[in-house]
Parts: structure tokens; C-alpha cells; sequence
């Protein structure tokens, strides 16, 4: 499997595909590329819709200029945490944040909660986001002010006046609940329709079929979820004397 970045032919046959109406799978195995490369280089250039492969390609050089330059000549960039790769990590934020912007949330939004959730210190100030982000105050302001009102995320008093902002794990039970309920409120009104329809009739059994469905993935998410909820707070372990390290 080839690596490396995406060369300006291959955004060319990307183009392409998208054209044609190919899914994101069918491009990255043409391509012998992975599917994430794929949907990553199209959610952070236009979408399916807006995708140019010259301007991909502008962009894409552009943003390495902007991170040559932001270390300067001669120097290197901040070691990371634990001896991690930062080009590793800098990918898998990317890939994060564009996993949340295909649920929904808005690039900023998805930016801030990817950092949350992949900072070992747990929370972050305004002022640590807008160094790691390398965006506005406002922006970033703007983001955590959405996302507190979303549940995402929430704030903790810190140092002197600052404040923390932390993500809400348990916003993962409270989805999947969520969901349960929708699935229980869905199958409600498919069993209305059996006895509008008549029982026995073919859309009577098509509908208490999808609401026999709906019951059993309802029923299972929930049992699921409450099994599971005490691993969203499971603690890492600490190493003990010399090996232990620093929070990013």
C-alpha cells in the first residue's frame, strides 16, 4: 500500500470518481489507498459535491507551507508525549475531526473536540486551544460555547481565572440511550399502522415486522449500554518512579 501524501494524478483520479458517483471505498481501493485518506482529502477540500483535484492539490500545499514555516529554520518541532510520532498524530487528528464533521458538527466544533478527547491531561484552556488550533480566541470561543450547549463538553474552574474545558464522556451513554428511545418511539407508531392497515394485510406484516426489529435493536442498545457505561470511565493505569510521564 503506497504512503506518503496524495499525489495531484491521484486527486485527479479522485475527481474522477466522485464524478462518477463512486463511494469513498471503491476511490481508496483503486487507489490501494485506505478509505479514511480518501474521505479525509474530500471533507477538508469541498466535499463530494465542491471537490477540485488542482485546487485539493493548492490547498494541500499550502498548508504545508504553513506548518514549514511555523517552525522556524534550524529548530524542531516540540517533542511529543510518551514518544509518539507527530505526523502520526497530526494524521489521526485529522481523521478524527473529520469522522465529526461526517456526524454533523461544524469544522471549528469538530476541531476543539478532537483535541479534548486526545489530550492526556484530561482538559484544556481557551488559551491552550487557540495554541494548538492556531485560530482566533473568538473561534475558539465561538466552539466551546456550541459544544457546551450540545452536552459535549463542559467547564471546570482552573488557575486564577482561566477555566477548563473538559468532554462530557458520558455524553456516549446518554447517545446510545438516545437511540434506544428513538428506536422504541419508531416502532410505537409501525404497530399504529398494523391495526389502521388490518392485520394480516402485506402492510400489516411489513410494519410489525420493522416494529419487531426495531424492539430487538432498542432492547439491545440499552442492555449494551448500561453493561458498558463503567468502561467510559475507566482510568489509565500510572506508571510508578522514572517510568511515569508528563500529561501532554
Amino acid at each position: 500500500m503506497p504512503g506518503g501524501r496524495l499525489t495531484q494524478q491521484e486527486r485527479q483520479q479522485i475527481a474522477l470518481g466522485l464524478a462518477d458517483g463512486l463511494a469513498y471505498a471503491e476511490i481508496a481501493r483503486r487507489l490501494d489507498r485506505p478509505t479514511s485518506t480518501i474521505t479525509r482529502e474530500v471533507m477538508r477540500n469541498g466535499g463530494p459535491v465542491a471537490y477540485r483535484a488542482d485546487l485539493a492539490h493548492r490547498a494541500t500545499e499550502r498548508r504545508a507551507h504553513r506548518r514549514r514555516q511555523a517552525v522556524p529554520r534550524g529548530s524542531q518541532a516540540p517533542e511529543q508525549a510518551h514518544g509518539r510520532d507527530a505526523e502520526a498524530v497530526r494524521e489521526y487528528e485529522e481523521a478524527f475531526t473529520t469522522l465529526l464533521m461526517q456526524q454533523g458538527l461544524p469544522k471549528m466544533m469538530s476541531r476543539v473536540l478532537t483535541c479534548l478527547f486526545t489530550t492526556d491531561a484530561g482538559s484544556l484552556t481557551a488559551s491552550d486551544l487557540v495554541q494548538r488550533l492556531q485560530v482566533s480566541p473568538a473561534s475558539v470561543s465561538k466552539a466551546v460555547a456550541f459544544l457546551e450547549n450540545q452536552g459535549l463538553i463542559r467547564r471546570e474552574p482552573g488557575e486564577g481565572r482561566r477555566e477548563r474545558y473538559l468532554v462530557n464522556d458520558g455524553v456516549w451513554y446518554e447517545s446510545m440511550i438516545a437511540a434506544a428511545r428513538s428506536n422504541t418511539q419508531l416502532a410505537e407508531t409501525a404497530r399504529q399502522g398494523v391495526g389502521i392497515l388490518g392485520p394480516d394485510t402485506p402492510a400489516a406484516v411489513r410494519l410489525e415486522n420493522i416494529a419487531r426489529f426495531l424492539d430487538f435493536v432498542g432492547e439491545s442498545i440499552t442492555r449494551a449500554a448500561e453493561q458498558a457505561r463503567d468502561l467510559l470511565y475507566t482510568k489509565a493505569e500510572t506508571p510508578s518512579g522514572d517510568e511515569a510521564a508528563a500529561p501532554s
